[in-house]
């Protein structure tokens, strides 16, 4: 007797998971793999299939700086804990000698200055963001390829078994941790591949470029690193330089972020900025270059319009309430309001 059989769709997410691509697909630019990789780690914890005596997951994010790397680790701990520093932050650049590792772990006892020793991997430093409704935590080793090989070695162990042993012989469980490493490794070979490609500003990087820009990071971070560390890491996600597309979206992402400090520093949601388009295009080819991303643009938006606000806010020509006009003049931005003051250019 035949049986009826229902196919069933493995692709789907559940609402966890989906709510989660969706908030990161709004604070992430570009990078749709790197997401998808996430919300899929993210999926196996909810739905309780983590391999046992393991983190929950780790990722290697490779790719030019300015891409996006530590904001991705960020922007998942304010769409999980509600607040972007719920990541415990450990600069690789601070650990290049093997001595200094006992930062991490704490001295033996014995050693001079063992009670003073406050290791930064503790139990209580990884759960200090747990709530009674969530229980995960998130550890960012930013620039990996910096450190010296003892906080290598030391990594081997929390990747394998989920467990790091302190100086005080106390155990740090890392089985309800996601553990990103960030690394600017290839970076220099990525670049000579977009080299003869500077036409791709104007557009995404096409696919066959994002695949050969994966292949360099890969093989730079395996020239790096041993065979058993890489062995070690769940995913190995190379992150796209931005296109003249993302960063627009970017833009609009950094606009909103001013007004919402325009808005905390008057004490009131009156307070406000118009940008005109003239002045977006002037940003965004102020803020452009290939070599460092979005944090060109970043910075390029401090300069020309969080700096003249907080000029206009100290000196009382920005009050509550005031509406501001940005528009781009012959030298910069010009500033005005809607009042019989004369336009204030930006220096």
């Amino acid at each position: 007797m035949a049986r009826n059989r229902k196919v069933l769709d493995p692709t789907r997410m559940g609402r966890g998971a989906e709510e989660l691509e969706r908030e990161l697909g709004r604070r992430i630019v570009g990078q749709d793999s790197a997401i998808h990789q996430i919300v899929g780690i993210y999926q196996t914890f909810l739905a309780g299939m983590t391999t046992a005596g393991r983190p929950v997951g780790s990722l290697l994010f490779l790719g030019p700086t300015g891409s996006g790397k530590t904001r991705t680790v960020e922007a998942l701990a304010e769409v999980l804990a509600h607040d972007p520093r719920a990541v415990l932050k450990i600069d690789c650049a601070e650990f290049q000698h093997s001595h200094e590792i006992a930062k991490l772990i704490g001295s033996p006892p014995g050693y001079l200055g063992h009670r003073e020793t406050h290791p930064l991997l503790s139990q209580d430093a990884l759960n200090q963001f747990h709530t009674e409704d969530f229980k995960l935590s998130f550890v960012l080793f930013d620039e990996i390829e910096k450190a010296n090989d003892a906080l290598w070695n030391l990594l081997l162990g929390i990747l394998d078994k989920a467990t790091l042993t302190l100086g005080d012989n106390k155990r740090v469980d890392f089985s309800r941790t996601i553990i990103f490493m960030t690394s600017n490794l290839g970076a220099a070979d990525m670049a000579a591949v977009l080299r003869p490609r500077l036409g791709f500003a104007g557009g995404a990087p096409d696919e066959g470029l994002s695949d050969k820009l994966a292949a360099v990071g890969l093989a730079a971070a395996r020239r790096r690193f041993t065979p058993e560390f890489m062995n070690r890491i769940d995913r190995v996600v190379t992150f796209q330089p931005l296109g003249a597309r993302e960063l627009h979206r970017i833009l609009e992402i950094e606009l909103h972020q001013v007004r919402e400090r325009l808005r905390r520093a008057t004490g009131t949601e009156s307070t406000g900025f118009t940008v005109t388009n003239a002045a977006r295009e002037f940003l965004l080819r102020d803020g452009t270059d290939i070599r460092y991303g979005a944090r060109h643009l970043k910075r390029a938006i401090e300069r020309h319009l969080v700096h003249p606000m907080s000029n206009l806010i100290a000196t009382n020509q920005l009050q509550r309430g005031d509406r501001l006009f940005v528009d781009c003049g012959t030298s910069g931005l010009v500033f005005s309001k809607d009042c019989s003051e004369i336009a204030i250019a930006a220096a």
